[in-house]
């Protein structure tokens, strides 16, 4: 399954107007407008497009504005700072809901595993259920009104920082938030090697921390001192392994929730299952890699 890495977004992110920016307070807009621009655009595809890519494109769209505004919390406001990474996160889950079923139907009916996990007479209810949540999705979407959301967001925020009496070298602030992060992942990563197998949680907070980490990476790569290949090559392994295994823990918790939809519709008993030792399968190639690291 794709990972999160729109085609085009990087580019726009890591803008020049922002590369040659002076304070972090002036770059802002030059990262923050691409963003937003991309997540009004993927907004509007959905109305149009109900295909899984176009669902994924918006969701990773609004996780990196949330991780950009994270990234500046320390110059914005911290009650707006909040509300708005708040904002991006219930959108995101809003466009995840019909993502998390096209994420489970795939694992359950890729290659040969329909017949393993005995999804053939169950795969016409999933269908049912993704095409209900995408209509919800939709709704949400729209009622929301993205596009005024995220305009008054970037404009509340860069209104704040233009006219804030102190600038900030941006170097110098993308050094320490980039550190910051990467000190959060450290201790995510210890906290879930010393964790007991079944303690999925720990995984889970090491995944998030990877991609914060990585986003982060991306907007300020070009102005950052010393190369980071080594540690984006580090996240990119990260994301790849416990991304797979995100993916089965919460189809597994889906399909649970939703059992009274596919009752009397074949045996969900036997995808739970499949699901079940994929999870344990997943969960000790994560434990493996977080060993080597």
């Amino acid at each position: 399954m794709k990972r999160d890495n729109p085609k085009g977004e990087k580019r726009s992110a890591d803008s020049e107007p922002a590369v040659k920016a002076h304070s972090a307070q002036e770059a802002f807009s030059s990262y923050a407008a691409p963003l937003v621009d991309h997540a009004i655009e993927y907004a509007n595809a959905v109305r149009e497009d109900p295909s899984p890519e176009a669902l994924h494109k918006l969701r990773v769209s609004l996780r990196r504005l949330r991780s950009l505004w994270w990234a500046f919390e320390p110059l914005l406001e911290s009650g707006e700072n909040t509300r708005q990474r708040a904002l991006y996160k219930y959108l995101a889950t809003a466009a995840g809901k019909t993502r998390d079923w096209d994420i489970l139907i795939e694992l359950l009916t890729r290659d040969d595993n329909g017949a393993r996990s005995g999804t053939g007479e169950i795969a016409p209810k999933l269908q049912d259920a993704r095409g209900a949540a995408l209509t919800t999705s939709r709704e949400t979407l729209s009622n929301a009104d993205v596009k005024h959301l995220l305009r008054e967001a970037l404009s509340t925020a860069s209104k704040e920082l233009n006219t804030a009496h102190e600038r900030t070298p941006l170097r110098k602030f993308a050094e320490q938030r980039v550190a910051a992060s990467e000190r959060s992942l450290k201790k995510r990563m210890k906290r879930a090697r010393r964790a007991k197998r079944s303690n999925y949680v720990a995984f889970h907070n090491v995944r998030k921390a990877g991609k914060k980490l990585r986003y982060l990476l991306e907007f300020f790569g070009p102005i950052l001192s010393g190369g980071r290949k080594r540690t984006l090559k580090r996240l990119k392994q990260i994301q790849k392994r416990f991304g797979t295994l995100n993916d089965v823990v919460a189809s597994e918790m889906l399909l649970r929730d939703n059992a009274a939809l596919l009752a009397g519709a074949g045996d969900p008993e036997a995808a739970l299952h499949w699901l079940g030792k994929e999870r344990k399968r997943r969960m000790r190639s994560a434990a493996g890699l977080l060993r080597k690291l």
